[in-house]
This record gives C-alpha cells, sequence and structure tokens, in this order.
C-alpha cells in the first residue's frame, strides 16, 4: 500500500512496535489511507484541534504530522474529570518512493486533517499495447 514494501516480518515487528509506542506516548492520530489511480489520501483524525497548532512536514521519505491540543480554565473552574487527551500528537509516516514529496497538499476540515500525495507519473498504472500476430515476432526480437 503505502509504506516502502520490506520484508512481512519486519513489517510486522515495526507495527507492534508503532502501536506500543503510541500507546506509551499517549495521545494518538488515528488514520485512514485511501489509495487512488493518481494519488494518496491520508486522513488523520483531529477533534478539538486548533488548525494554526496543525504541522504537516516531509523529510527523507518521512511525513510528520503534529498538532497540539490545549485547554486553559478560569481560577474559579476545577477540573476533577479528565478523558480527553491534551498535549501534542504526532503520527509518521514512511513514505513509498513511488510517490511525490515536493507536490504535497494538505487540509483541515471539520477536525480531520486530509494530505494528499500525489503518485509519481512513472509509478502510475498504464496500458501496454499489445501487438498483433504479425509483428510479435519482429517487435520482440529485432
Amino acid at each position: 500500500m503505502l509504506l516502502t514494501s520490506i520484508d512481512p516480518f519486519v513489517q510486522e515487528f515495526e507495527r507492534q512496535f508503532d502501536r506500543l509506542a503510541r500507546q506509551a506516548a499517549g495521545p494518538s492520530m488515528p488514520m485512514d489511507g485511501i489509495r487512488r489511480a493518481d494519488d494518496v489520501v491520508l486522513r488523520f483524525d483531529l477533534p478539538g484541534i486548533d488548525p494554526d497548532s496543525v504541522e504537516v512536514t516531509v523529510d527523507r521519505g518521512v511525513l510528520t504530522v503534529s498538532a497540539r491540543r490545549e485547554e486553559e480554565y478560569g481560577e474559579t473552574e476545577r477540573l476533577f474529570v479528565r478523558e480527553r487527551t491534551m498535549g501534542t500528537f504526532t503520527r509518521r509516516v514512511y513514505l513509498s518512493e513511488h510517490l511525490d514529496p515536493d507536490a504535497i497538499e494538505a487540509a483541515y476540515n471539520n477536525g480531520v486533517l486530509a494530505v494528499r500525495i500525489p503518485v509519481l507519473e512513472r509509478a502510475r498504472p498504464r496500458k501496454i499495447e499489445v501487438q498483433r500476430s504479425g509483428d510479435t515476432h519482429k517487435a520482440i526480437h529485432s
């Protein structure tokens, strides 16, 4: 899919490690990945996030999304239950070499950050012309 293809054993190890690291780190950022003909779209759930705190960067094939959720309370307010996670959220995605990191676009709407990453032209599906009987031998063996 989106991740660089590697040994399935290593991929499973990384998946388990990432899951444990996210649990230990606290705040999570659920993500869906959609592959289309010309691009990949990643959608991150970021409810209650100030759009000005969202940062998307790409460096050496790694897309990093970070955001911050903070809430202030007045002098007369006292927090007695906290179930909503506050702080900084970060998610890193390793991009395939078939994606164009120079043309990434991002938009935040209704608590969802959508990141669009175009597929490089050379990696897009294309139709191969099948040559007819008389031309095949000449074209392939010449």
